[in-house]
């Protein structure tokens, strides 16, 4: 089963601590900043979410959100307001902390979460339910070794 974004904004609610607005251009055009490299985006709020960015409310629940994340109680989601112009580092943010590669090189899937299998690859899917989603290893670690193991035998590679 691939994986499908649940909208929960995890992957946001710390942003606010690398973007912040260094310029408010007016009409919705910001100037972000990137606190890490200095990196600056002109970002717009994309003309389908001012009003859902207006609502500041979020900032009470997650204070360290991103200042274009929103949450919109109404669906239980959360969005990017400026999705269309977003940062680089946004729009490279993949949802996987391991990425397997086939034979090629190419990616055959990703594990999401702690231990979530996302891959269209039906030999990567097969192996995986056979060999690795019977592992109890309680220690990630641990886990990740015999996951890389187990798919470096089978001809997958891993990067982390």
């Amino acid at each position: 089963m691939p994986f499908e974004c649940s909208q929960c904004g995890e992957c946001c609610s710390h942003l606010g601590l690398v973007h912040t607005i260094h310029e408010d251009y007016g009409n919705y055009r910001y100037l972000v900043n990137n606190q890490y490299t200095g990196e600056k985006t002109v970002v717009t709020v994309d003309p389908d979410k001012i009003v859902l960015f207006s609502d500041r409310s979020i900032f009470t629940e997650r204070p360290e959100a991103c200042p274009f994340f929103r949450y919109d109680r109404v669906g239980a989601k959360g969005y990017c307001t400026v999705h269309l112009t977003r940062p680089e580092i946004c729009r490279d943010y993949g949802c996987w902390r391991i990425l397997i590669l086939n034979a090629e090189g190419k990616r055959a899937g990703r594990i999401m979460c702690q231990r979530f299998l996302a891959s269209e690859d039906e030999r990567l899917t097969r192996i995986f339910l056979t060999q690795v989603n019977n592992i109890t290893e309680p220690d990630d670690e641990v886990w990740d070794g015999r996951l890389i193991r187990v798919l470096a035998a089978t001809g997958y590679t891993i990067q982390m």
